[in-house]
């Protein structure tokens, strides 16, 4: 049976105390009849702008038992009345939910009819809805790129220091001293070496990004107004080569109470990363860091300057031109490089940085250039059922 077309119009919003009221009478309590979801059939923000609107602020009872900030299941709702009932709309992390109650005569088909009545009658206040979505601080979510490739380093890192690969007191014996041992370790012992060391390649080429990173997320956070509203001007500041950029933060930014010095150990550490990291990532051929053995030969006949064994030949080669043992050195360079800059801020600049930083999601207004911290780290869901109500779970056109 489809819902009655004058349903809109029959809807209306009561004080929150009435509700309560109402609430603590059992025997006043209409049957629930149907929980019905929706995700983006409409809107989330039109459906806000119009229950607004049409019925003010929201009314419903879990309006009062969130917590004042964006961490809750439900954050607004509106409680309206209908002569046979009651309709909930719920605004939650993942969907509106919207919660039936009363004498109505429903079959899970109704939910397609109210998403139509209700959109049918935007029209009807498509001004006012626009001027209450203008009234609300827009906001986009972004991923920050520093929290993102420092949470892939140390998952790499995880995994490699997981694999135990300790190649000063794990060689392999040669075929000839010992072939059973051989035969049985040869394997595994590639194996680990190989995923390990293709891990280290990983980790070492992405370090001097992860603290470029950083600096590019400084920029971003503080760098000041007349260069942030000026396109040219701040693609300038951007582009400029690493140490320029790190040298000249205490000039492009907000916020820092001395000049970074790029003389100090720990900006030189870092430079030095850098040429490091452009070796290995565009693949230079550096002779005196490649270079692992010298050979004669009469004509055709290798003479060698001295043996090496197979494991030295095979998985050392490996280690040696992936920097196995440099990459917890490095691990260190990049970390006393943050810290470093992080210590030229303001003390209170520095405490906002570091939680800023930490984030993986944030926000960014881009009426005031302000950046926060939307949301909670985890994510929170719930489903509630009602004793004999229509259930739709998901809904589709």
């Amino acid at each position: 049976m489809p819902l009655p077309l004058d349903l809109i119009g029959l809807l209306s919003a009561p004080h929150p105390k009435k509700i309560f009221e109402r609430l603590l009478k059992e025997k006043e309590r209409k049957p629930n009849k149907a929980v019905w979801s929706l995700t983006n059939e409409i809107l989330p923000v039109d459906l806000y702008c119009y229950l607004s609107v049409k019925f003010g602020r929201p009314n419903g009872p879990q309006n009062f038992f969130r917590n004042d900030d964006s961490d809750n299941l439900i954050h607004w709702d509106w409680m309206l009345d209908h002569p046979t009932g009651h309709i909930n709309f719920l605004g939650t992390n993942f969907r509106t939910e919207i919660w039936v109650s009363g004498d109505f005569s429903l079959e899970k088909e109704d939910c397609h009819e109210l998403v139509k009545l209700i959109k049918d009658d935007f029209k009807n206040h498509g001004r006012e809805m626009s001027e209450a979505r203008k009234s609300l601080e827009k906001w986009a979510e972004f991923v920050n790129p520093y929290q993102r490739l420092s949470r892939s380093v140390e998952q790499m890192l995880s995994e490699i220091r997981k694999l135990d690969l300790q190649p000063e007191t794990q060689s392999l014996p040669d075929f000839a001293d010992d072939e059973e041992a051989f035969k049985e370790s040869w394997g595994e012992a590639l194996g680990r070496y190989s995923k390990g060391l293709g891990l280290c390649f990983g980790v070492r080429s992405m370090l001097p990004v992860m603290a470029e990173a950083y600096v590019n997320f400084l920029l971003f956070v503080l760098m000041r107004a007349e260069l942030k509203t000026d396109n040219r001007l701040r693609e300038n500041t951007l582009r400029q080569p690493i140490d320029i950029r790190v040298k000249s933060l205490h000039m492009t930014c907000v916020g820092f109470e001395k000049p970074i010095d790029y003389t100090t150990s720990q900006c030189k550490a870092y430079h030095s990363l850098v040429n490091e990291r452009n070796d290995l990532l565009h693949g230079n051929v550096v002779l005196e860091k490649l270079k692992f053995n010298d050979v004669y030969f009469n004509g055709k006949v290798p003479i060698f300057s001295e043996y090496r064994s197979m494991w030295k030949r095979t998985v050392g080669v490996e280690i040696d031109a992936v920097g196995l043992h440099r990459l917890e050195k490095e691990v260190e360079v990049v970390q006393s490089f943050i810290e470093y800059i992080t210590s030229c801020l303001q003390p209170e600049v520095q405490k906002t940085i570091k939680y800023v930083a930490q984030k993986r999601e944030l926000g960014w207004n881009s009426k005031t250039g302000g950046i926060s911290v939307l949301f909670p780290d985890h994510l929170a869901d719930f489903k509630v059922g009602f004793g004999g109500a229509i259930k739709q779970d998901s809904y589709s056109t």
